[in-house]
């Protein structure tokens, strides 16, 4: 059985908060979702981030308890 579905579909403003790794953001209808990962150097970074000298440190420093 095909069921074709024919929207209009106006937004005049959307707000996101935050969205995710594996986040799904749709609008209206969709027989099927393709899965699509894309990964952008927004920070022009040209080699890999150094190594944590202490995994077990945090990797913020944190103040004195109080």
């Amino acid at each position: 059985m095909n069921l074709f579905v024919s929207q209009t579909i106006v937004i005049q403003q959307i707000r996101v908060d935050g969205i995710q790794n594996s986040s799904v953001l749709q609008v209206g209808s969709a027989g099927v979702i393709q899965p699509i990962s894309q990964l952008f150097n927004t920070g022009g970074f040209t080699g890999p981030a150094p190594q944590i000298p202490d995994p077990d440190a945090p990797s913020v420093p944190l103040g004195p308890p109080s």
